[in-house]
C-alpha cells in the first residue's frame, strides 16, 4: 500500500502542477486577448446584442401579428408607444421642419443669428469644460496623499459614459414631467439606433488614441463635415448645394492646418497604425450616423428634450447591461466610494455632458446636422486659440493661414445662403403675377 502511494504521489503532484500551468497559460492568453482592440470591440458588441436581438425579435413578432389592431390590456399603451408610435409623420410636418431649420423667413434672420450664436456658445462652454475634466479623470491618479505616492487611476471609460447618460436621462425626464411637451409620436425603439452609434463612436474615439498619432486624429475630426453631409444623403436623402460642399471642405482644411501646426511638436512620439486608421474610420462613420439619424427623427413632432430622453434611455440600458456582463460596474462603484474626489469630478463631468447634450439636440433641431458638425469642428480651433491666449503659445504662419481660410469659408457660407434666400424672395412675387 505504501509503495502504491509512493508511485501515485509523484503522478498526483505532476497532474496538479500541469493543471496549474494550464490555468496560468489560459489566464495569460485571456489577458493577452483583452489587449487586442478587436476582442474588446466584439465583447462590447456581444453585450449590446443581448439586448438588441431579443428586442428586434419582439418588435418583428408584434408587427407580424398586427398587435396594433388586435392588442389590448394594460400593456397595450406601452407597447404601442415603444413599437408603433402614436402619431405618424406627414409631408406637411416634414416641410415645416425643414423650413424652420434651414430657410426661415426674412423677418427672422436676426433671430436665427442670435440662436446660432447661443447654440455655438453653449456648445463651446459645455464641451471645453468637459474636455478639461475628462483629461483630469482619465490621466491623473486618485488617493495619493503625498507627491511621492502613485495613487490609483480610473480606467473604465464606459462607466463614465453611463454616468453621463444617467444624469442626462434624469434631467430630461424631469423636464418632460415639469414642462408641457408636444405629443410624442415617435416609436421609442427608433432612438436605439442613435444611442448605439453614439456609444460606439465614443468607444472608438477613446480606443483610437492607443494606435494613432494625435495629428491623425485631429485631421480626422476636423474633416468630419464632409462625411456628415454624405451620411445625410444616405439616411435622409438630403440634397446640398455646391457651395455647401465647398465651404465644408474649406473649413476642414483650414482647421486641420491650424491644429496640425499648433500640436504636431507635442505628440510626435505616437505612431499611426493600420488598426488606428480602422478604429478612426469607425468613429467617423458612427458619429456621422448619430447626428444625421437624430436630425431625421426631428421630422416627427418632438422637442429637443424628448429626443434627449429617448436617446439616453437606450444609452443607459446598453451601457448598464455591458458593464454588468463584464463585471466592471461594481468595481467602478467601489472606486468611486474609495475616492470622493473622483466622485465629485465624475458628477461634474456628467453635468457638463448633460448641458452639452441639451445644446446638441437644440442645435440639430434648429439648424441640422451639418451646421452642428461645423460648430463642433471649430471648437477644436477655439480651444487652441484659448490656449495660445492664456499661455502665450505662438501660432505659426501656416496656422494663421488656416484661421484665415476658416473665416473666409464662414463668410462665403453666410453670403451664399443670403443670396439664395434673396433669390427665392424675388422669385415668389413673379410666380404670383403669372
Amino acid at each position: 500500500m505504501s509503495s502504491f502511494s509512493q508511485r501515485i504521489s509523484p503522478a498526483l503532484v505532476l497532474l496538479l502542477f500541469s493543471s496549474a500551468v494550464a490555468a496560468q497559460e489560459e489566464s495569460f492568453l485571456l489577458d493577452g486577448w483583452r489587449d487586442v482592440w478587436l476582442f474588446r470591440f466584439l465583447v462590447n458588441v456581444l453585450g449590446y446584442s443581448t439586448i438588441i436581438i431579443p428586442g428586434y425579435l419582439l418588435i418583428r413578432y408584434l408587427k407580424r401579428t398586427n398587435y396594433l389592431d388586435t392588442g389590448s390590456g394594460c400593456c397595450y399603451p406601452v407597447i404601442k408607444s415603444c413599437v408603433f408610435g402614436t402619431e405618424a409623420k406627414t409631408g406637411l410636418l416634414d416641410d415645416v421642419s425643414v423650413t424652420s431649420r434651414h430657410e426661415g423667413d426674412s423677418g427672422s434672420s436676426l433671430r436665427q443669428a442670435v440662436h446660432l450664436i447661443f447654440c455655438a456658445g453653449g456648445l463651446q462652454a459645455s464641451y471645453l469644460t468637459w474636455g478639461v475634466l475628462q483629461e483630469r479623470v482619465m490621466t491623473r491618479s486618485y488617493g495619493a496623499s503625498t507627491p511621492e505616492e502613485e495613487g490609483e487611476r480610473f480606467k473604465d471609460s464606459q462607466f463614465l459614459v453611463f454616468m453621463n447618460r444617467i444624469l442626462a436621462l434624469t434631467v430630461s425626464g424631469l423636464w418632460c414631467l415639469l414642462f408641457k411637451q408636444p405629443r410624442h409620436g415617435t416609436p421609442m425603439y427608433k432612438y436605439s439606433f442613435a444611442s448605439l452609434s453614439n456609444i460606439m463612436s465614443s468607444w472608438c474615439q477613446y480606443e483610437a488614441l492607443k494606435y494613432i498619432s494625435f495629428p491623425t486624429q485631429v485631421l480626422a475630426k476636423a474633416s468630419k463635415v464632409i462625411p456628415v453631409m454624405l451620411m445625410g444623403k444616405v439616411i435622409s436623402q438630403k440634397s446640398y448645394e455646391y457651395w455647401e460642399y465647398l465651404t465644408a471642405a474649406l473649413i476642414s482644411v483650414g482647421v486641420s492646418m491650424f491644429l496640425l501646426s499648433s500640436t504636431v511638436s507635442k505628440h510626435s512620439s505616437t505612431v499611426t497604425t493600420f488598426s488606428g486608421v480602422v478604429i478612426l474610420g469607425g468613429y467617423i462613420i458612427f458619429d456621422s450616423f448619430t447626428s444625421n439619424w437624430q436630425d431625421n427623427l426631428f421630422k416627427y413632432k418632438m422637442s429637443s428634450v424628448q429626443m434627449m430622453f429617448g436617446v439616453n434611455l437606450f444609452s443607459c440600458l446598453f451601457t448598464m447591461g455591458s458593464l454588468l456582463e463584464q463585471g466592471a460596474f461594481f468595481d467602478s462603484v467601489a472606486f468611486m466610494a474609495r475616492h470622493s474626489e473622483f466622485a465629485f469630478h465624475a458628477v461634474l463631468l456628467s453635468v457638463c455632458s448633460a448641458c452639452g447634450q441639451l445644446f446638441i439636440f437644440y442645435t440639430i433641431n434648429q439648424f441640422g446636422a451639418a451646421v452642428f458638425t461645423i460648430i463642433m469642428t471649430l471648437r477644436q480651433a477655439i480651444a487652441i486659440l484659448l490656449s495660445c491666449f492664456l499661455y502665450g503659445h505662438a501660432v505659426t504662419v501656416v496656422g494663421n493661414f488656416g484661421v484665415a481660410v476658416v473665416f473666409f469659408a464662414l463668410f462665403l457660407r453666410v453670403y451664399a445662403r443670403s443670396r439664395m434666400k434673396s433669390g427665392r424672395r424675388q422669385a415668389q412675387p413673379l410666380a404670383q403675377k403669372v
